[in-house]
């Protein structure tokens, strides 16, 4: 299956590949151009089989998946626990402010750090996490503006954004059709907006939730985002 899945991607990838994006966007990158390598050695190692529990972000975070192509890719989860570093190259047009470094990135994903911080402390190995679970990110493109401060995608021209959607909705909703999950959970309230239309086009069965997002943007993730998230997956019962 992790093939299918990887083909699926580089559907993605081309799909997305020169879209151009207007004022206030400056630059942007594309993760699964510059970061393929790492991002494929992750379908390939922990894409494999039937989920339970399928995990969805919104776009990458500029230490983690915009270093390491991983998603919600904090440097030393996705090297010391999951085993996975491979070259990263440069992107197309890199601004200086957001610079690419790969697993050399001395700046560490807060998110990230939380997110993956959990699964491992539940499962020290992860193979054990993820023969039933499996994360992802909704759209692989980092947005920023001059400065270099990051753009989410829900604050983007929706008609700009409707290719972009149009793409990532169908990758999930294949990814969704071949994991044939019982739980998808968005890892914040786009994500699961995301998760509600992919199961809707696949006829999925599957329980759609939510966990608080980890961000530090957020008061309530920064008063104890792990002990929160928890107690939302226990009410889901996905734990």
């Amino acid at each position: 299956m992790s093939q299918a899945i990887v083909e699926s991607t580089q559907r993605l990838r081309s799909a997305l590949r020169g879209l151009r994006f207007s004022p206030p966007v400056e630059r942007t990158y594309h993760t699964l151009e510059y970061a393929w390598k790492p991002h494929v050695r992750y379908l390939e190692r922990f894409g494999k089989g039937r989920k339970r529990v399928i995990f969805l972000g919104m776009n990458p975070g500029p230490y983690g998946m915009a270093q390491t192509g991983v998603p919600f890719g904090e440097i030393a989860a996705v090297r010391d626990w999951m085993g996975i570093e491979e070259p990263v190259e440069k992107p197309a047009d890199e601004h200086p402010k957001r610079p690419v470094e790969g697993f050399s990135c001395p700046r560490s994903e807060v998110s990230g750090r939380r997110l993956w911080g959990l699964f491992s402390q539940h499962y020290p190995k992860p193979e054990a996490f993820f023969k039933n679970h499996f994360v992802l990110n909704y759209c692989p493109l980092v947005w920023m503006s001059a400065t270099g401060a990051n753009l989410t995608p829900d604050k983007l021209p929706a008609a700009e954004m409707q290719p972009v959607e149009d793409a990532c909705l169908v990758h999930l909703a294949e990814v969704v059709d071949l994991m044939k999950p019982d739980f998808l959970i968005g890892v914040g309230g786009f994500a699961e907006e995301r998760l509600q239309r992919a199961a809707g086009i696949t006829a999925s069965k599957a329980r759609v939730g939510r966990v608080l997002h980890p961000s530090p943007a957020s008061p309530a993730a920064n008063r104890g985002w792990a002990e929160a998230a928890e107690r939302q997956l226990k009410a889901l019962g996905v734990w």
